[in-house]
């Protein structure tokens, strides 16, 4: 079955962006997604609204759901900032790492500390970007404290992987 959706109202994006935020701090990740979605019918470029549904992407991620990370990466191509490109994707990576690390699965430190890698890796890109941006750096030693915390989320010494990190 399908339907056919409404469209937002004129003149309420800003009411309705600030919906979409309440719901994702609410825990409803998949109403502030929808409610991005109809915004960006109206504003395919609208930032705020991007980043906001990449957030609410990320916090599906929880859920394991197939696919998850690619639909969060999937914003970053639209976003017209390099520095937010970098950022968010680390944020992306992140969050995969974080999920990762709570399954505590036979392998799950040896991928979740890849993830935290990447995640580094492209904080450390928006800082070269934007060194005068914080987000970045206090992303970057998060990750760099929770690797530190969990022993058992490290390389995998039967692999060896090279990061270009500089």
């Amino acid at each position: 079955m399908k339907f056919e959706l409404k469209p937002v109202p004129e003149g309420h994006v800003e009411e309705a962006l600030a919906l979409a935020q309440r719901c994702r701090t609410s825990g409803e990740p998949e109403v502030a997604e929808s409610v991005c979605l109809d915004l960006l019918e109206t504003d395919p470029r609208n930032e705020p609204v991007l980043r906001l549904l990449l957030l609410a992407r990320t916090d599906l991620l929880e859920r394991g759901l197939p696919g998850a990370v690619d639909r969060a990466r999937e914003i970053l191509t639209r976003m017209a900032s390099e520095y937010d490109r970098a950022y968010y994707g680390g944020v992306v990576c992140e969050r995969q790492a974080q999920h990762l690390l709570r399954q505590r699965g036979k392998r799950t430190g040896f991928v979740a500390y890849e993830w935290f890698r990447y995640a580094m890796e492209d904080y450390e890109s928006a800082m070269a970007l934007a060194p005068e941006r914080p987000e970045p750096v206090l992303r970057w030693n998060a990750c760099a404290r929770t690797l530190t915390r969990n022993p058992h989320c490290r390389p995998d010494p039967n692999e060896h992987f090279e990061h270009e990190i500089e």
